[in-house]
Order: C-alpha cells, then structure tokens, then sequence
C-alpha cells in the first residue's frame, strides 16, 4: 500500500469511527463521563465499510513482506495528522508518524484487530507492538487462535513416557499408573486404567517403562518385565497380561491392527490376535545385542513385519522368517529409527580411524539395500521422521541443535535450521511446516517455506513427544531424573517443577474458550488453567 492509499484509509476509518461515536453518544448520554467503550457497529452501508475497511488492513499487514514504499514528506505527515483526532506518535527513526502507532489509534476500539489478541490489554499491545516493523506484523497476523491445555497430573507422580494417537493421549508414571485422555471431546474424563497389580500393596508398583496407544488397543511396559494390554472399546481392565524374564526395552505398537512388539534381554517377541481376536505369540526371535529401538512395518499384508536396531546392528524381522541382518557396520551404533511401508530410515554414529561423518541411511525393505546417504554432520542424528512426512521427503534432528529436511530423490538437505539450543529430541513435520522439540524443553513451530519461526513454548524438561495435524498439537515433557519428591517437604510448585508436563493444543480461527475440545480449556478468560490468546505473542503464566 502506498502513502496515499494510507492516508486516505486513515481519513476514511476516521471519519467512520467518528460516525459510530456520535451515535453512541446519542443513545447513551451518560457514557461521555466515563472511559470510551467501543463503539457500536453502524448498520447499513456504515457495516459495510467497516468491514471492507477490515480487509483492507488486514491486507495492509499481509503485505508487511513487500519492500516498503517510499517515505511521505514532512508536509504530507502533517497533513496526515491533522485529519487524525489522535495526536501522531513518535517514530524511533527521527520524530515522524509511524504504521504501527496510527493503526493501533485507529483499530484499538474495534471488536477484530487483525494483528494482536482483543484480551490483551491496550496499553501493554502498545508496549509491544510499537518495537515491531511492517515485516513482523505481517508474521503476527499469519498465527492462528488457540487454546491450551495442561492434562491433569497424577500428584506424587513422574511422568515416564508418552505416546498419543489421532488426538488420544496415554501417559505411564512412576507410581504405576496409566492415564487416557482423549482431546477431542470436550466432555470426556481421563480414566485410570486399571494395571491388577494386589491391592495390598500400595505405592509398591513398578514403574511404567513405556506406554503405547492406537485406535483400539493402549499398551504398557513395566520396569519388571510386565505388560498389559487393554481394549479402548471393551474397559478399563486388561484383556492380556504378558510377561519377560528381564525388563523390557523397547516397545512398538502397529497404528494399523492390533499387533505388537516387545524387546526384552536377547528376545524380540511380536503378538498378534488369532482367529478369535485372542493375542498370541506370533514370531519370536533372537538377537546378538540389546535392543535400542523397535518399529513395526505399516500396511505389510498377512505376516507382521519389523525393524530393531541393537548397537550397530539394524534387524528386519518378519513374523515367517528369521531375523534378517539389514545393516552392520562395527562400531558405528544406531542412534534413531523411523519406518514407513517400503523404507527404514537410521542415524549412524561414525566412529574409528576413518571420520565419514553422522548420516542418516534410508533402506528399501523390498530389496533390502541402502538407497540413500543424506547429511554428513558433527552431532548424532538425535530423532528422524519418515512416516509422517510428505512424499520424497524427511525431516530428522540432530545433537548439533539444528532440524534438516532431506529431499529423498537427490539425496541433498533441502533446508537446515538452527532451531534449539540444546539436542533436538523430537521433530514432525507437513506440507509447510515444522514442529520440534529441544532437550531444553523448548517447542517451535516454523513455517519452513520461509525458513521463519512462528511461535514457540517452553517448558523444563526435554519433549519426548510430539504430535500434529491441522487442527492440534499434543506435547509432552518428560523428566531426566524419576524421581519422586515427599509431598509433605516439596510444596506444591517445587513438585510441579520436577513432574513433567503434557499439554494439548487445540486451533480454530474464531475459538472460544468455552467451544475448546478439551475440558480445562472451557474455562473463562479469568480461571488460571485455560486461556484464549494467540500463542505467538502470550504465554500461560502458570506454564514452569
């Protein structure tokens, strides 16, 4: 927009703003001795205007990425002004009239102000809004409304480990217990399920290890080699209790059927339900290390199929053959894995005489032979993702703090962002945007095509887990240290510092508290646990 289109969409809106407070005047004489409310919508032509002159700024702030046109004169301000009923604001550079401060005085008593929440207060959007320039608040206006919520806690609990499937959350503790909340429904209430541990001993369970969920089945590993396995459909009470010798170690759940996997010791066990839908063993195998990570193979079609990496070794296991040898190379370990239908996707720490550099090696499950090297980094390739990224692309993160896209079809980093300032722990990613986590607990989202950051959350504890589609978010921060704090010494915040954090984030354009698909974002503006705001420029007090 240029100077003169400015000024004549400032003479305009002034004249409109004008118009509204003249009849309000007339029907509420007595509101002259008070503070200004805002003014109500002139019906007709008059909400016409309004609302085109709306879009108008709106598209003034959308086009904050364009380069700026040439300054007015001095007289051309001064003309500016004078048709303003507000004095001109003060500009940083040398006295002059600045965008920012002129659409703030114009928008402030409108009911949509396209570039900050309407529950902020006026005078601290000022404070804020006045360091920012044309390209800034062209990226505030490009965030959506959100609310969050904080899952409720077990007290006197740590958070173990959390997994999340189509906006159903699971999450173990260290007092035994697993919780289920399922975020899109406002009203439902997160059940226990039940573990039939005796009922005379109390606080004497074995911590969760590792929890998993899909459509129809939720899933629990325990620290003494326990798991069971409930039906989402049938209770809250197991319908299978399987048991290790040793404490298992890696857990995978298909998101497809009802198979699972489980690596205790030197055994790899996979679990499949027979014609009656009962589970049973389907395949078991045997390894040569400890298993490091597991993953089952999506849309494989009569036997199960699966990938565990053991050290430096890499094993593609189908339920009607033994365990294969996919990729070794000694001394060189697996630091993560990702599966898709046809690809298996594994950092590979370099190590010995001969430095190649950390890569990610892509396999063809098919063939069984590596079709690609991507990256050549300093740091250990920290987490990877294939499954969830669009077609011929890959997005992993790294020790080195950065998140890298990899274009499949030439084996090259399409993008490298420095995103965190520790190890990168969990990334996922869409058709335009990035979503990571860091070791030191913070959650970024990017636009990655303009390599710009959108907004971001933190919290104490490293992510763990992350999740998204278009219309929300689940996190999850989970502790180094399982460490359970005495009640009656630790107070309340020092507990809540050292217990880990699950949070769900539901986005609308025009949401309301009170419509939020999770039930502690239903509450009011003045309840501490929810808040309607736009998450790009506040943040929950009571987030630690």
């Amino acid at each position: 927009m240029d100077d003169h289109s400015l000024d004549e969409f400032r003479r305009r809106w002034q004249e409109e703003l004008a118009q509204a407070q003249a009849l309000r005047k007339r029907r509420r004489p007595e509101a002259a001795e008070r503070r200004p409310r805002r003014p109500e919508v002139v019906s007709g032509r008059g909400e016409q205007q309004a609302s085109g002159y709306l879009a108008l700024a709106q598209g003034l702030l959308e086009g904050a990425g364009r380069p700026p046109a040439a300054r007015a004169t001095r007289a051309e301000r001064q003309e500016a002004a004078s048709r303003s009923r507000s004095p001109p604001a003060r500009d940083a550079a040398g006295g002059g009239e600045q965008l920012v401060d002129q659409l703030i005085r114009d928008l402030n008593e409108m009911d949509d102000v396209p570039f900050f929440d309407i529950q902020l207060p006026y005078e601290l959007a000022i404070n804020i809004f006045q360091y920012l320039n044309r390209r800034e608040l062209g990226r505030c206006a490009q965030n959506r409304k959100g609310a969050v919520s904080e899952l409720e806690h077990i007290p006197d609990a740590v958070l173990c480990d959390v997994h999340s499937h189509d906006g159903v959350v699971i999450a173990g503790y260290t007092s035994g217990d697993v919780r289920v909340w399922d975020t899109r429904t406002w009203d439902y209430t997160a059940p226990f399920l039940e573990s039939e541990f005796e009922e005379d001993e109390p606080g004497m369970q074995p911590y969760v290890s590792f929890v998993r969920i899909n459509s129809s089945l939720a899933v629990a590993a325990y620290e003494d080699g326990f798991l069971n396995i409930w039906n989402l459909r049938t209770g809250k009470y197991p319908i299978h209790r399987f048991e290790h010798d040793a404490r298992i170690q890696a857990l995978a759940l298909s998101q497809e059927d009802a198979t699972i996997a489980t690596a205790s010791a030197f055994d790899v066990v996979m679990l499949c339900p027979n014609e009656e839908g009962n589970l049973q063993i389907a395949a078991e195998f045997e390894v040569q290390k400890l298993v490091d990570y597991l993953e089952i193979v999506p849309d494989t079609e009569r036997y199960p199929v699966a990938v565990a990496t053991a050290g430096d070794l890499v094993y593609l296991l189908k339920a009607e053959d033994s365990a294969r040898t996919l990729h070794y190379v000694y001394g060189q370990p697996v630091t993560c894995l990702d599966v898709s239908a046809n690809q298996a996707a594994f950092g590979v720490k370099s190590l010995g005489w001969v430095y190649e550099g950390n890569k990610i090696l892509v396999y063809s499950l098919e063939a069984e032979r590596c079709v690609s090297k991507l990256g050549n980094a300093l740091g250990d390739f920290s987490c990877v993702n294939l499954r969830d990224s669009p077609p011929s692309l890959m997005v992993s993160g790294n020790m080195d703090r950065r998140v890298r896209i990899h274009d499949l079809r030439t084996d090259s980093i399409a993008l490298s962002i420095s995103a965190h300032q520790l190890g990168v722990s969990a990334v996922q990613m869409d058709d335009w945007k990035i979503v990571s986590g860091g070791e030191e607990g913070l959650v970024s989202v990017w636009d990655y095509r303009m390599s710009q950051k959108l907004w971001e959350v933190h919290s104490r504890h490293p992510v763990r887990h992350i999740s998204f589609n278009s219309h929300s978010l689940i996190t999850a921060h989970v502790p180094y240290e399982r460490v359970v704090r005495n009640a009656d010494l630790d107070n309340f915040a020092t507990h809540r510092r050292h217990r880990g954090l699950i949070q769900a984030y539901a986005f609308a354009v025009d949401q309301l508290a009170f419509q939020s698909t999770v039930p502690v974002c239903r509450s009011a503006c003045d309840a501490m646990p929810g808040y309607n705001y736009d998450l790009a420029l506040a943040f929950p007090a009571d987030s630690i």
